[in-house]
């Protein structure tokens, strides 16, 4: 689940061509929260809440929920294959949640099972999804030996 709804073609296409790449075991689908206006004092806070409240209006109890957090923990190339063949054994769906402008609301931090931070930089949230994406590619190419990853 990822906030934001008019970002330029770039951002798609270039989640959409890691997604391809995705083995089908792993298939990857973006699911897109419509940002909420700001403007005025408390706009951002309500915002946030706004935009958290529609993302987990899709997330299930059986959902593995991971928050794309700036705070969360840090994995190297090696660590994030480890835990995404963690999650594929696990079994469970994992939705990645992926805040605005103004970050994730408390509720989808409370609701992740757990945190993780793509980098210490902040990055705008339609990157995010890129960057995501080639991740996942990069570690499923990683666990199944193909060269795409090279170390």
């Amino acid at each position: 689940m990822a906030a934001g709804t008019r970002l330029p073609a770039w951002i798609g296409a270039g989640f959409n061509e890691y997604a391809r790449r995705m083995p089908p075991e792993s298939p990857l689908e973006l699911r897109e929260i419509a940002v909420d206006q700001r403007g005025g004092s408390g706009s951002a806070l309500r915002a946030r809440r706004d935009e958290g409240e529609a993302m987990l209006s899709g997330v299930l109890p059986a959902h593995w929920v991971v928050a794309l957090d700036v705070t969360g923990k840090a994995l190297d190339t090696a660590a994030l294959a480890r835990w995404w063949q963690g999650r594929l054994t696990d079994g469970r769906d994992v939705v990645f949640l992926i805040g605005g402008p103004e970050g994730l609301s408390e509720d989808c931090l409370s609701r992740a099972n757990e945190r993780v931070s793509l980098s210490p930089l902040t990055f705008p949230h339609g990157i995010v999804r890129i960057v995501l994406a080639e991740q996942l590619y990069r570690a499923s190419s990683l666990l199944k030996g193909h060269p795409y990853h090279r170390a």
